[in-house]
């Protein structure tokens, strides 16, 4: 059993301010969550407090039944990889990898058998006699994912593993991370300021922001179901389009007007869009949702607007149309043969049932 628990969790250094600020994690057995968000949200802060590397100022952690605050992080029973891989470099692979194993006296023949298996669950057995100056950096990555593995621990826990790599790496090694987990069926704490990593690693994400959780849900909730304004813009590349203006109602229905034009909200949105008639919002699109009117198949003058194209970006696959309004701009992803003029006039189509909107002052979400 290695559920892991976060009980009204702070964390506050001598003399500055709290860097973790309540925060409630329950994490299932054999669950992987990634902790996202900004440099200095106190993801990391949160993880070492886990490993037991930082005090906890205020709150309780358990792993299972046990309550570890005030247990050392030697006998945790946790396993943690690093950013900087952390290898002895004048060991060879299955020194480093067998180190641990050798400071808790264990038989030489369980050694190599443990070591012999990551390994091979690594893909790394031809490279066991090697030293890491002799590797590359994904190689001395799974070098560093195996001395965790060998010491088969209750919870796994990786700070920002991958951001030492290439792109092409990286790519490959959160493939070799997801397999890895899918395999050993252990209990995963993962950090990284890459919403990418995060989408596609997590069961479940935690979005962090000035040392608080603000959203800790599955990846298509929080990426369908933003809680507010910060989450919404933060998942998703690229990242959601944000417009200020005002709700009007007009013959009975509500419409979000900016500058020349206006987009009519659904009649299932009015409920909550009521109390701000005539008042500021903040409108939210995500660029996959917009689209050149003749491509679209949903336009009807309620939903259409126009937009100059300002600059396009040719990704192979997808174009990516930067579109400028009279009080805002806004970025379209869009099919590759969808090549509009730089400078031209673009009607362009909202999605409206993928719309949001968002309080301008609380920055909450209302819709």
């Amino acid at each position: 059993m290695a559920e892991v628990k976060l009980k009204k969790i702070y964390k506050a250094y001598t003399g500055k301010t709290q860097v973790v600020k309540n925060v409630n994690l329950q994490i299932h057995d054999k669950e992987f969550v990634v902790l996202v968000g900004p440099s200095g949200c106190g993801k990391s802060t949160t993880l070492r407090m886990i490993a037991g590397l930082e005090d906890i100022t205020e709150g309780s952690i358990h792993i299972g039944d046990r309550l570890i605050n005030d247990v050392p992080a030697k006998d945790r029973n946790i396993a943690m990889v690093f950013q900087n891989y952390a290898l002895y470099p004048h060991m060879n692979v299955y020194a480093n990898m067998a180190f641990a194993l050798k400071l808790r006296k264990y038989s030489k023949a369980d050694i190599d058998l443990r070591v012999t298996e990551a390994a091979e669950i690594l893909g790394i057995s031809h490279l066991v006699t090697r030293k890491p100056k002799e590797i590359s950096g994904g190689e001395r990555q799974r070098v560093a994912v195996g001395r965790a593995i060998v010491r088969k621990p209750d919870v796994f826990l990786f700070d920002e593993p991958l951001s030492n790599l290439d792109a092409k790496l990286r790519v490959q090694m959160r493939t070799e991370l997801h397999k890895l987990h899918l395999k050993i069926q252990t209990t995963m704490i993962y950090v990284t300021h890459d919403q990418t990593e995060a989408m596609t690693l997590g069961d479940r994400i935690a979005v962090m922001k000035d040392g608080q959780v603000l959203q800790f849900d599955s990846p298509l909730d929080v990426y369908d179901n933003p809680i507010n304004k910060f989450v919404a813009g933060f998942i998703g590349s690229p990242p959601m389009n944000f417009m200020n203006g005002k709700i009007v109602k007009d013959n009975g229905s509500l419409y979000f007007g900016e500058g020349k034009f206006r987009i009519k909200a659904l009649g299932d949105m009015n409920s909550k869009l009521e109390k701000y008639i005539d008042k500021e919002v903040v409108f939210g699109i995500r660029p996959e949702n917009i689209y050149d009117k003749l491509f679209a198949s949903n336009a009807t003058p309620d939903n259409t607007l126009n937009a100059i194209c300002d600059v396009m970006e040719t990704m192979g696959s997808e174009n990516h149309l930067y579109l400028s309004t009279d009080k805002n701009t806004m970025v379209a992803v869009v099919e590759a043969s969808n090549k509009p003029t730089i400078g031209s006039m673009v009607e362009v189509v909202f999605d409206m049932e993928k719309v949001h909107f968002f309080d301008p002052s609380t920055e909450e979400t209302i819709v």
